[in-house]
């Protein structure tokens, strides 16, 4: 059964309402985020403007054919943004995403590669059955550890718990449940974000900053420590993400297996 080609207009308008920019302004790579001050230093340290709609601020690089779009905090948002520009001719999308720690080694400012996310959100479910397991995209996380490896930098490989409820610290019912899964970190987007991109054959992975380290005492995220997160380890994270979705555009062009079959053929970013 052919698509409903009003799908594909819909999606395109509703984006444009929704980040204050036209969908032909959106380049081939895509980094996703949670957070406007990403893409606030984004748009600075590039000299690029942003444009802001009902709910999303993008700021588009055209040199690296690189956008990044923060699409606020939790699972409907992350579902809706896959949605949207699934429609667009993006190659190489990557989550720029924080993530609260659940093991003791493990330390604030260390990245965490997810391979997969346990489906805790609810969302996910208008995707797949329960079954379906979340994974991210395999070229996109190779790519991840890469240039992780390439830059010496201190990572981890693991699972995520991802919850639409974001104030459970003191849930310790939950807290019982969530040790029990074995996850390495728990976020609120990533198996949305892995469940909607699967459907929708759509390139996606994810970098986690652990940014707070929720079941050690004192480990809370609070003000303070957020935006010490924010100065001392963001320009980092979003380098890193730059350098993955180049490298992603490179191994497609490789044919290297993981990317879904719209992707191949496709050349790197100009330079």
């Amino acid at each position: 059964m052919w698509p409903d080609p009003r799908e594909e207009s819909f999606a395109k308008e509703t984006l444009e309402r929704y980040s204050g920019s036209k969908a032909s302004d959106f380049q081939s790579n895509l980094l996703l985020t949670n957070f406007p001050r990403y893409v606030e230093y984004f748009a600075k340290t590039r000299n690029v403007p942003i444009f802001e709609g009902s709910m999303f601020k993008v700021a588009h690089y055209p040199q690296d054919e690189l956008t990044i779009l923060d699409f606020k905090i939790g699972s409907p948002a992350a579902a809706l943004v896959v949605d949207l520009c699934s429609f667009l001719p993006v190659r190489a999308a990557l989550l720029l995403g924080m993530c609260g720690g659940l093991r003791r080694r493990y330390q604030i400012g260390e990245y965490l590669v997810p391979i997969a996310s346990i489906r805790g959100e609810g969302t996910s479910d208008f995707y797949f059955p329960a079954q379906v397991p979340a994974l991210a995209n395999f070229l996109m996380q190779k790519a991840a550890t890469e240039v992780l490896e390439q830059q010496k930098a201190i990572y981890h490989i693991g699972i995520t718990y991802t919850t639409n409820m974001r104030f459970w610290e003191f849930n310790e019912e939950f807290k019982s449940m969530l040790k029990m899964t074995k996850a390495q970190a728990i976020e609120m987007e990533c198996a949305t974000l892995f469940t909607a991109s699967y459907k929708r054959r759509f390139t996606l992975g994810a970098l986690l900053l652990i940014s707070d380290l929720p079941l050690m005492h004192d480990g809370f995220k609070t003000k303070k420590s957020s935006d010490f997160v924010y100065e001392r380890y963001m320009p980092d994270h979003l380098e890193k993400g730059v350098q993955i979705v180049k490298l992603a555009r490179v191994m497609q062009s490789r044919h290297i297996k993981g990317a879904y079959h719209r992707n191949l053929g496709m050349g790197p970013p100009t330079p």
